[in-house]
């Protein structure tokens, strides 16, 4: 008779046969076929040499100063957001003149006020929430702009102006959608992020997406044909039912 040992031992050895058998069975693993050859990135014109100065600044990492406007406890919800794009007026931010008559008059004809109703979120990461502030201007135009409290006042760290089909907020990213007016059927979506490094938000990343076409929308069923419905013809109306 086998000690306990060598029969545990042959147990264990074909219980191991038993599970590579059923490997190969049905249910068991299958080969997907050779794998590819990874293909690595192949620099092009490896002679040219490096830019040294870009052509021309965008200015996607000025950053100013609000003249005049003090924030309390360094809290950007105390400030009127009417009042900070009054002082930048004020200070000669470029803007057109026809909008920047219009900031002016907010107080007096608040109906045609082009300062949209202010958003606030923690962009930088450092606490507190920035404001965040949309500007209606001509040619179906928005200025998007973020304010930092620091110093007792307000910096603003993004300001961009396009053609804003809408405006997200995912995180600490603001995505900003606009129409594409050179390619039809496709819209820029930009998403700007904060870096600590400059001290502003940089447009980070920038795509060009197609726009879903119409034909891609749900169908609704027409309605029948014939002569206008009665009321004994019309379905009835689902009956609302008490909350659980």
């Amino acid at each position: 008779m086998r000690p306990p040992t060598v029969r545990l031992a042959a147990a264990l050895v074909l219980g191991a046969f038993a599970l590579l058998a059923g490997c190969g069975g049905q249910g068991g693993l299958k080969s997907d076929g050779p794998a590819e050859t990874a293909v690595g990135p192949v620099r092009l014109w490896p002679e040219l040499p490096p830019a040294s100065d870009p052509p021309a600044d965008y200015g996607e990492t000025d950053t100013e100063r609000v003249p005049g406007i003090t924030v309390r406890g360094a809290d950007v919800r105390t400030v009127d957001p009417v009042a900070v794009v009054r002082a930048e007026v004020a200070g000669g931010d470029g803007m057109d003149e026809r909008t920047a008559r219009a900031v002016l008059a907010c107080d007096t004809a608040p109906s045609r006020c082009p300062v949209l109703s202010p958003y606030y979120r923690d962009l930088t990461g450092n606490g507190r929430d920035e404001l965040i502030v949309g500007i209606r201007l001509p040619e179906q135009q928005v200025a998007v702009r973020v304010y930092l409290a620091e110093r007792g006042g307000l910096t603003r760290v993004m300001s961009t102006v396009d053609q804003v089909i809408s405006v997200e907020l995912a995180g600490r990213d603001l995505i900003v959608r606009a129409a594409s007016a050179g390619i039809p059927g496709y819209e820029y979506r930009t998403a700007w992020s904060w870096d600590r490094l400059q001290h502003s938000m940089l447009p980070a990343r920038d795509e060009i997406v197609p726009v879903r076409p119409p034909s891609d929308a749900p169908r609704t069923t027409p309605p029948p044909t014939g002569g206008p419905a009665t009321e004994s013809s019309r379905a009835p109306s689902p009956r609302a039912e008490p909350a659980p």
